[in-house]
């Protein structure tokens, strides 16, 4: 198979979806892999390390768009991208068609194949790439939280643990998932009073046996929410429906019984924020002020960190790109039904129901479209 990775074009995306230790396995095993010049050297890897494993630089994106059958990619197509995109043409990387119903019409017009790498889900319903960057986006949540309270920003002016004498920061988390749980465990670190909300009882019992004694767990309704959200200083979203979009939890009503200066920093940006007033911002302008709150909603946060995300990411991905190279797009597909799940568009059909859903557009099962 010839597989190609194009350098990454979105706003700040230092990430890339190829290392050269995956790419080895690759042309051990005979493949032909095509790496756009210069598309690792952000995350640490340089032109001549991806050659040593008998690589092909090449110069632009289309060589490798009109050239491959799988493209890895790290972040959703971009315009450009999707133009080259072509019918007999497999890419495999995160979409997030749910939030985006442009993306999605523009695709399904491509007639290429879409395997998400979100919606790819284990028997125990864990999501196992999405998981590393899930890790990544809650740590760094907090971190970028905790800067944005500073006065100079605009925030409350509050030191997220507090010193001897003076009360920390309080932080509420919405989702006891992957996000939520490493956002807790940072912000508890660091000293701060942390509240996490789940509509999970089993999940909340696990997170009540974990976390510090700074840590509560409360269920999550609007009720609660709306009780802690004059008492919160940074509001983490951290909800996640798998290939859906994400519910609104907050309105932007309710921003007003917070206190001005409060920092809203939503994860789930990608998947359409669990805020009402969240809109994607970028690593170049990640900030915006609405009602005297400050939104921090950039839409590909672990792209800050690449050689930190791009090697957890691909530690990930690599056992799914070998099968894809390995058996061919449609005996992969067959032959795991965790690897079926992240068929999200398939030849110009929808596959994927939550991404039906959000746009209320025809459905077919991923299983019968490969038939």
């Amino acid at each position: 198979m010839i597989i190609g990775t194009p350098k990454e074009i979105k706003s700040h995306e230092n990430r890339v979806a190829l290392t050269p230790h995956v790419a080895l396995e690759l042309t051990k095993s005979g493949h032909e892999v095509l790496i756009e010049k210069g598309a690792g050297i952000s995350s640490g890897f340089l032109d001549k390390d991806y050659q040593a494993v008998n690589c092909k630089i090449v110069t632009t994106p289309s060589e490798i768009f009109s050239n491959v059958e799988m493209i890895v990619k790290v972040k959703e197509p971009q315009p450009s991208e999707v133009a080259m995109c072509r019918k007999d043409t497999t890419m495999f990387t995160y979409f997030h068609f749910a939030a985006n119903e442009s993306l999605t019409k523009s695709f399904l017009k491509s007639g290429a194949t879409a395997i998400a790498y979100e919606t790819i889900m284990l028997l125990d319903k864990s999501l196992p790439l999405l998981i590393p960057m899930s890790e990544v986006a809650g740590r760094m949540s907090v971190q970028e939280g905790a800067k944005y309270l500073e006065k100079f920003h605009g925030g409350l002016g509050k030191l997220l643990g507090g010193v001897p004498g003076v009360e920390p920061a309080r932080v509420t988390i919405l989702g006891g998932g992957i996000v939520g749980t490493n956002a807790a465990h940072i912000a508890a670190g660091l000293g701060a009073m942390v509240n996490i909300l789940d509509v999970n009882l089993n999940r909340l019992r696990y997170l009540d046996e974990i976390m510090p004694k700074n840590v509560r767990t409360i269920y999550s309704n609007q009720y609660n929410i709306q009780e802690l959200l004059p008492k919160t200083d940074l509001l983490i979203g951290a909800v996640l429906i798998p290939g859906a979009k994400a519910p609104s939890l907050v309105s932007r009503k309710m921003l007003g019984d917070m206190q001005k200066g409060t920092v809203v920093v939503d994860v789930a940006v990608d998947q359409g924020g669990c805020i009402e007033t969240c809109k994607p911002t970028t690593h170049e302008d990640p900030i915006y002020d609405v009602d005297g709150i400050i939104h921090y909603c950039v839409a590909n946060m672990p792209g800050a960190v690449p050689f930190t995300s791009t090697t957890a990411l691909t530690n990930a991905t690599n056992p799914y790109i070998q099968k894809l190279a390995n058996q061919g797009i449609l005996n992969a597909l067959k032959s795991d039904k965790a690897l079926l799940q992240g068929l999200n568009i398939f030849e110009g059909m929808i596959t994927h129901k939550g991404v039906s859903d959000a746009f209320n557009m025809e459905f077919m099962t991923p299983g019968k479209a490969i038939t």
